[in-house]
């Protein structure tokens, strides 16, 4: 089969499209003959070896997949194949096929096609988990998503508006926010004025957003910070900014601030029941058209190595989804 293989962690540009075998699943896993595959900015991380985890080399990178069921290993008795399925994989999906434990693999609902589940899992989990889980988001809080036109940061915005929240979505010019407004956020901000404090304050009545959704890092976490109300929580994702910031502790002594370090993925060790729970409310909004995933942009595997270039400029919004033939 083709797969888009890193040989070794010298990042984007080391990535080929080479003939690898066909992985063979083992006990209670699932092989998926993909038809799409999300692309990460932590993509781009795994490859050069500054990601979480580091996989053996070779190995292809890609989180998430959507395609058919097409075998599956001893002890499997909740898919069959031809069943048409989305899953979170370790690494793996930049190919014609991948194995997956099957707790991490879930029907599609009708109506959804591959693309669009391909972009689904990670960023809409990220962001559902995160809120609902670790920042415990309530009804009429104010949050602030940073990032908002990324790829997480759009389903920050719906995640946030459908938990109820009032959402204030920052981002760098105005077709970026056009897009945040379109998928819900009740204010925008260009990230880049130099009054987004007092614009934050003054949006949230001089007292701060209640919540932070951060997944850039830098400057944009350092400017958040002191815009979030007394008692606020700030949720790191992610630094797609490529700077990870220095936390000013006595600010969080003095207004009361809790930072929560969050890593999705662990979650599916740490917290499997509550990920499950999360996904249920996900694939149920997505099934009754509450929710409206944003693909930007697709790629054909072949071009696997432009579609991480791509992201990793920040050149897209929403999600870059590559393509799989048969």
């Amino acid at each position: 089969m083709r797969a888009l293989v890193c040989k070794e962690l010298s990042g984007i540009d080391g990535l080929a499209v080479e003939e690898i075998p066909m992985p063979e699943p083992a006990v209670g896993e699932v092989r998926i003959r993909v038809r799409a595959a999300g692309v990460n900015f932590a993509d781009t991380l795994i490859v050069a070896g500054n990601y979480q985890v580091r996989p053996p080399l070779p190995f292809s990178p890609g989180f998430e997949v959507a395609g058919v069921v097409d075998a599956v290993g001893p002890g499997v008795a909740d898919f069959k194949g031809g069943e048409r399925v989305m899953a979170v994989a370790d690494w793996g999906g930049f190919a014609q096929a991948v194995v997956v434990p099957q707790g991490q693999v879930f029907r599609l609902p009708d109506g959804v096609d591959d693309v669009v589940a391909a972009g689904f899992p990670v960023a809409y989990g990220t962001s559902h988990f995160g809120l609902r889980f670790k920042a415990a988001l309530k009804p009429g809080e104010s949050l602030l998503v940073l990032g908002a036109a990324g790829g997480v940061g759009l389903t920050a915005v719906e995640t946030g508006k459908l938990l109820g929240a009032r959402v204030i979505a920052a981002a760098t010019g105005e077709a970026k926010m056009a897009i945040a407004r379109e998928a819900g956020a009740d204010e925008t901000v260009d990230a880049r004025a130099p009054d987004f404090r007092d614009t934050i304050k003054a949006l949230t009545g001089g007292r701060g957003a209640d919540v932070v959704y951060d997944p850039v890092g830098g400057q944009a976490f350092e400017q958040a910070l002191r815009c979030t109300a007394l008692g606020g929580r700030i949720l790191i994702v992610g630094f797609a900014s490529g700077e990870v910031p220095q936390i000013p502790a006595n600010l969080l002594l003095v207004k009361n601030i809790s930072v929560i370090g969050y890593y999705w993925g662990a979650h599916r060790t740490l917290a499997p029941e509550a990920l499950a729970a999360s996904f249920g409310e996900l694939l149920g909004w997505l099934a009754q058209g509450q929710l409206r995933p944003h693909v930007s942009k697709t790629f054909p595997l072949a071009e696997g190595v432009a579609a991480l270039k791509d992201l990793r400029a920040r050149k897209t919004t929403g999600k870059v989804v590559l393509t799989v033939a048969e």
